[in-house]
């Protein structure tokens, strides 16, 4: 997830797998109080049209990405109060009172409307309850009792919504900034990692460098003349350091060995990386580095010359043989010779 555009909605999981799960409890719900209904109803079927719109507002709050919720179903869902709540008062009978579970879209609608305050679409959740306060009246006013009793029955259903207002102010401008501290958190833990690696690789480095130049730094400090096997050691070592930092990525124990024998051989060896080869799978890794070795083996005399080219290059690795003949080896980014 992209923490610069985290939103509340994230920070709540709103479009998880067990979000989608309360959906569909949601609907279940919704399915089982106009079952219940359903023997008060004088017309069943637009019990089915209020659980229809119910569940598709519902699905759409855990569906539709965006923040704030996009314009078009933010409506939708806005109005499907008032159709559902018009649905279900249309086919029940206003005398004598209703039984509470034939109010059920007002319960179930206000839930949507209480997560759309959150998903930053207040004033719509407002227009939304304000739309099913003005069904309730009519339906009061229409049937007998008066606007006054449809309000009476429905005013609850303004305390979830006031809630979901006040938990959206409150909450919302806080995601972002929690988002952001993780952030901050997830780069200072990245940098600590990558710090801590280079003090290893370091150590690991200072450790082998230890290993191989000190015998030769004490003995020149000694100093007393080197014979000529020691000064071959020093240049094999002079070499071997200076490929370590020119390239890093051929600095394998086969391919270091062969360069040595290759080296004592009287051969000049020289290796280059432009970092074609810092992606590369291991096996395309392991076919080129028996390629360098057998070039390496090859030489007798003259100079070998192994450069790993720049990105983009259609080429990964060249080798460039100098010795009775020259020749030019090129290998592709499969590994593969190309030429």
């Amino acid at each position: 997830m992209n923490t610069a555009n985290a939103t509340v909605s994230d920070l709540l999981r709103m479009h998880s797998p067990p979000a989608r799960a309360f959906a569909f409890l949601y609907a279940v719900t919704c399915v089982v109080l106009a079952l219940n209904t359903a023997p008060y109803a004088e017309v069943r079927w637009p019990l089915g049209v209020a659980v229809v719109v119910c569940v598709a507002a519902a699905c759409a709050l855990v569906a539709v990405e965006g923040d704030p919720l996009p314009l078009r179903p933010t409506v939708a869902m806005t109005v499907s109060g008032a159709v559902a709540s018009a649905a279900v008062l249309w086919v029940v009978p206003a005398e004598p009172a209703p039984h509470p579970i034939e109010l059920w879209p007002f319960g179930m609608s206000t839930a949507v409307l209480v997560f759309m305050c959150v998903r930053g679409r207040t004033a719509f959740a407002w227009g939304g309850m304000i739309l099913m306060f003005a069904v309730a009246a009519l339906w009061g006013h229409l049937t007998g009792p008066g606007a006054g009793y449809g309000l009476g029955l429905t005013i609850t259903s303004a305390g979830p919504v006031l809630m979901g207002t006040v938990f959206g102010y409150t909450i919302r401008p806080l995601a972002r900034s929690i988002y952001l501290l993780r952030a901050q958190s997830m780069r200072r833990i990245a940098a600590e990692s990558a710090a801590a690696a280079a003090l290893e690789e370091r150590d690991a480095r200072l450790g082998g460098l230890d290993v191989s130049a000190r015998p030769l730094l004490t003995r020149i400090a000694s100093g007393e003349p080197l014979d000529e096997n020691e000064r071959i050691e020093c240049g094999l070592l002079e070499a071997r350091l200076r490929d370590g930092l020119r390239a890093p990525v051929l600095q394998v124990p086969e391919i270091r060995n062969a360069a040595a024998a290759a080296r004592r051989r009287g051969v000049e060896v020289v290796m280059l990386d432009d970092h074609a080869m810092d992606s590369a799978p291991p096996e395309v890794r392991r076919a080129v580095y028996r390629e360098v070795v057998d070039a390496l083996d090859s030489a007798s005399t003259g100079s070998v010359t192994v450069r790993v080219l720049p990105p983009g290059r259609s080429a990964m690795v060249t080798i460039l043989l100098k010795g009775d003949d020259v020749g030019r080896i090129g290998f592709g980014h499969d590994g593969h010779r190309i030429n």
